[in-house]
């Protein structure tokens, strides 16, 4: 999945529901502010390592309990976990959702592609389609409710 759709996923949850918009955004950056660059410097060989490890559920729940800001920077951190699982599974490679046991396990073939190299793989996939088809409906609906004079997407009142 592409790092916008994180971020804008995110941003969606927090307009649903209670917790901070700003935290989830922060929470779902996270895996690919770790994992990225350690990858580009070669420190790890993939781009899902340590900061797409579920076995980070050890630190995300106590961050979790620490309260809101803490629960939202786990539920993000989270919900980026599940998109990219999901986008693998979609693309019909469920076995590279094994990233989520790094390092306990790695998938047989992974596509360790670097960010660019991924845009230009995941163009056309059908995950690529599904992610449109969210961008298309988020972006329709905040048009809607700007013009019949409601709130733009991510905005609060009071």
């Amino acid at each position: 999945m592409l790092f916008p759709t994180h971020l804008l996923a995110a941003a969606v949850l927090g307009r649903v529901s209670r917790l901070s918009p700003l935290w989830l955004v922060v929470g779902t950056a996270l895996p690919d502010a770790v994992d990225k660059p350690l990858a580009t410097v070669g420190v790890v060989d993939l781009y899902h390592s340590v900061g797409h490890s579920a076995l980070l559920l050890a630190v995300a729940v106590p961050v979790a309990l620490t309260g809101r800001t803490g629960l939202a920077l786990a539920v993000g951190w989270g919900l980026h976990l599940l998109l990219d699982a999901v986008h693998v599974v979609v693309n019909g490679r469920p076995g590279d959702a094994v990233f989520l046991l790094w390092p306990v396990a790695v998938p047989a073939d992974p596509l360790a592609l670097p960010p660019g190299s991924f845009f230009l793989y995941y163009l056309g996939s059908p995950s690529f389609y599904l992610e449109a088809v969210f961008w298309l409906v988020v972006v329709g609906a905040a048009l809607v409710e700007w013009y019949s004079g409601g709130t733009p997407l991510g905005e609060r009142s009071g």
